[in-house]
């Protein structure tokens, strides 16, 4: 798989998902989402309007500072127009691995089958490789980075990349 980021907005499969799994990111003081949070609430809205998706899980509990990832989720996506009562969320989840998981339990309880997990495209490889270990089949959606800067992006993979060879062999041991 090589790595490099989507001119646009990017599924890895055709098929409709009954449900968008966005997975958080920091938030910052006063509650502020930060870029990533906000380009992944939003992306999912759009999946939403677009007929893409039926429902929304938010998922993140409090990081650094309050309120709860999933929380801010909720509210950007419902600034959307995206229904309330089509939002679910996840509040306790503090890594993404607890995110696909306390995902996939809430979508089970609904009732939804399909899932597509909403993340940025440096984080996909990750959120796709603890999704199999979960015994899940999902696809990624991934919002564009246009305006990122170089430094924020070097950052996340230098990041990204230990991260992904740590799970892949913690989950290889389980």
């Amino acid at each position: 798989m090589i790595l490099r980021p989507p001119d646009h907005p990017r599924s890895d499969a055709p098929f409709l998902a009954e449900a968008a799994l966005v997975l958080g990111a920091a938030v910052w003081p006063r509650g502020q989402a930060s870029p990533a949070l906000q380009r992944r609430a939003e992306h999912a809205a759009k999946l939403y309007h677009d007929g893409q998706v039926r429902q929304i899980i938010a998922s993140g509990g409090v990081g650094r500072h309050p309120p709860a990832e999933a929380e801010v989720i909720r509210d950007l996506c419902i600034a959307c127009g995206v229904r309330d009562s089509d939002i679910l969320t996840d509040t306790r989840a503090t890594t993404t691995e607890e995110n696909i998981r306390h995902g996939r339990d809430i979508a089970r309880s609904a009732g939804i089958k399909t899932l597509c997990i909403v993340t940025d495209w440096y984080h996909a490889p990750r959120a796709r490789l603890v999704a199999r270990a979960l015994g899940m089949k999902v696809q990624c959606s991934s919002p564009p980075l246009r305006g990122t800067r170089p430094l924020r992006l070097t950052r996340a993979l230098s990041r990204e990349i230990p991260a992904l060879i740590y799970y892949a062999w913690r989950l290889r041991r389980k």
